[in-house]
């Protein structure tokens, strides 16, 4: 048999065993917290639950889903996400695509002037005093418009563009179409391998962030995001028993003897599977744009 034919294979196997390990280590905890999630509370205090409930019980997202606020936070946090990935993708997008021009005059120093803010900022009472100036705090576009452009961002989807042949452009231009025409019909459909890519970095950002309502929207609640509610739960107790006491008062479907086997730990574990799924099940979705985008361009012929 040839050595190098073994060597692959055993090279496989290790590899295979490897990231199996890993995946199993990575997921692991998600599955703990799910399998308390949906454990009873007090069976959950006894301790011992490891991959699935011991006493199943829908109880604690009823618990959570009951609550006027947590609905209120969710609307606000997906209409983020929407809002912001499409906003920061078109801002993005057309700005790759200008720089993709040979004409642009200048390219090189806009590119610097816009690479100053990556490595130094004013800090954060500088920007705080800037958007009460703009009157974005306490504003739902405080969400939306600073996060808009990266320029990060930007040059991956320019490096993407610069693979894009340009004859078809210039064939394109042949028949009469005009720059925003060759965008919006050639180039763009071309590129949603990279947007995608990029929308979902976007949106896993919008949808982790809870420090900007924290800072920027400090007295309405009404704007409060379902990750900056979960912040607080987590490190505020009373935050938790105050949940449960108005899930109790304003769900009367919920039995007295449900109500008593409802604790705070399984109560946080739901919210945490609550607040982490939805950007979970993009995945699987947007996984053969995520590949082809980052791979696309690596190499150059």
């Amino acid at each position: 048999m040839n050595t190098d034919t073994v060597s692959i294979k055993v090279f496989k196997v290790v590899n295979i065993a490897f990231l199996i390990i890993i995946s199993a280590i990575m997921v692991f905890p998600y599955i703990n917290v799910l399998a308390n999630a949906l454990n009873d509370g007090l069976d959950a205090a006894r301790g011992g639950i490891t991959l699935y409930p011991r006493v199943p019980t829908f109880e604690n997202f009823r618990v959570l889903l009951s609550n006027s606020n947590i609905a209120k936070a969710a609307g606000i946090s997906v209409s983020r996400l929407l809002l912001g990935t499409a906003f920061a993708l078109i801002v993005q997008f057309s700005c790759a695509y200008v720089f993709t021009k040979k004409t642009l005059k200048w390219k090189n120093v806009l590119l610097i002037y816009l690479m100053i803010p990556m490595y130094f900022g004013g800090g954060l009472i500088p920007v705080y005093i800037l958007y009460a100036k703009i009157h974005l705090l306490n504003n739902f576009l405080v969400y939306v418009l600073p996060v808009s452009f990266s320029l990060y961002n930007m040059v991956i989807i320019r490096t993407y563009l610069y693979t894009i042949p340009e004859s078809l452009e210039e064939s394109a231009k042949l028949d009469g179409a005009n720059d925003m025409v060759v965008m919006l019909r050639i180039i763009l459909p071309l590129s949603k391998p990279i947007l995608a890519t990029v929308g979902l970095w976007t949106a896993v950002s919008h949808w982790n962030d809870w420090t900007t309502t924290l800072y920027f929207v400090p007295t309405n609640s009404g704007l409060y995001t379902l990750q900056y509610i979960l912040m607080k739960v987590l490190k505020e107790s009373e935050s938790i028993t105050k949940l449960m006491q108005e899930a109790s008062q304003n769900n009367l479907s919920i039995s007295t003897n449900a109500r008593k086997t409802v604790t705070p730990d399984t109560v946080k574990a739901a919210q945490i599977i609550i607040t982490s799924l939805p950007i979970i099940l993009v995945y699987p979705f947007l996984q053969k744009y995520f590949i082809k985008g980052v791979t696309l361009g690596a190499v150059k012929e």
